[in-house]
């Protein structure tokens, strides 16, 4: 059997097992049929089926574990899960991608430069053990690119884009730093000791974006939208913290517990006239001077 075959086998499983648990015989079913409907030898024993399961989990990450009182097959995503459904997310597109056909016919891919995912790898390993890491870094607003000596903690992402969260050195304080504003990556073998107390999810809780708290406790905000915008902002909340106060014909009214920082208040800026924000305050008076500073730029 060839390795195309055994690689499009296991894309198979995956995707028999993510719409509903099946049976050994279910699963040799469906590859049966996808077997003659491709041309291709998907057909296997149960000892290969096992061996299967194990190279999904290495080679994918996706964890297919049996339920015997059911005695059906199905894809854990119980730890974790949030991690798993972006390593599916990601398995989608590799698949979507991984065609003979020439892919400008059918996909317009997004015209932008790249992320900087080319170290995350290389990240991963400083963070786990604990190595300090060098490397130039160019900031927008100054010409040349500066040495950065950090200690690793975590990566996050944000709309499209990876970061770096680390200790700067120089500046004794925890930084955020673009992985596309990121060159000349040396991993040192001197190590560091991680403060034991620091979580990146606790970090970033009540944070919008990558931007850092600039206020000692988080707001708890009120939005109203109106209702056509309401669909969007449902389907792909603002913030882990959103809560719905009201969904009806006129309104969808949210609540937030957020820190008011410069990227959460673009955010809400680009909503227009879809936005009204409710509380607290501050923001509100945050967003009408800029709207107003807006307004100016055209009289």
């Amino acid at each position: 059997m060839s390795k195309i075959e055994s690689i499009a086998r296991y894309n198979l499983i995956i995707k028999k097992l993510r719409k509903h648990p099946a049976s050994f015989n279910e699963i040799s079913d469906y590859l049966d049929l996808e077997s003659d409907l491709h041309d291709y030898n998907y057909r296997v024993s149960k000892r290969t089926f096992q061996r299967d399961l194990k190279d999904i989990r290495t080679l994918y990450g996706v964890d297919v574990q049996y339920n015997r009182a059911k005695k059906v097959y199905y894809v854990n995503l119980n730890e974790q899960e949030e991690v798993n459904e972006r390593i599916l997310e990601a398995f989608d597109i590799f698949n979507a991608l991984n065609i003979s056909d020439r892919l400008s016919n059918y996909i317009h891919f997004e015209k932008r430069k790249p992320k900087g995912t080319e170290n995350l790898h290389g990240f991963l390993h400083a963070i786990k053990n604990q190595l300090q890491i060098k490397f130039e870094y160019q900031k927008f607003w100054e010409e040349e690119p500066t040495e950065r000596v950090v200690e690793p903690y975590a990566l996050k992402e944000f709309k499209n884009r990876w970061y770096l969260l680390a200790n700067d050195l120089k500046a004794c304080k925890v930084k955020s730093f673009a992985l596309d504003r990121l060159a000349d990556l040396d991993i040192t073998k001197r190590k560091f000791d991680k403060p034991k107390d620091f979580d990146v999810n606790k970090y970033y809780k009540y944070c919008f974006g990558i931007i850092s708290p600039n206020d000692y406790k988080p707001k708890e905000i009120i939005l109203s939208f109106k209702p056509f915008q309401g669909k969007y902002i449902k389907t792909l909340p603002l913030h882990e913290s959103q809560e719905i106060l009201v969904d009806n014909d006129n309104e969808l009214r949210i609540k937030l517990k957020l820190f008011i920082t410069h990227d959460f208040l673009m955010e809400l800026l680009s909503y227009g006239d879809t936005l009204r924000v409710l509380e607290p305050e501050c923001l509100i008076k945050d967003l009408r001077d800029n709207l107003k500073r807006a307004l100016m730029s055209y009289e």
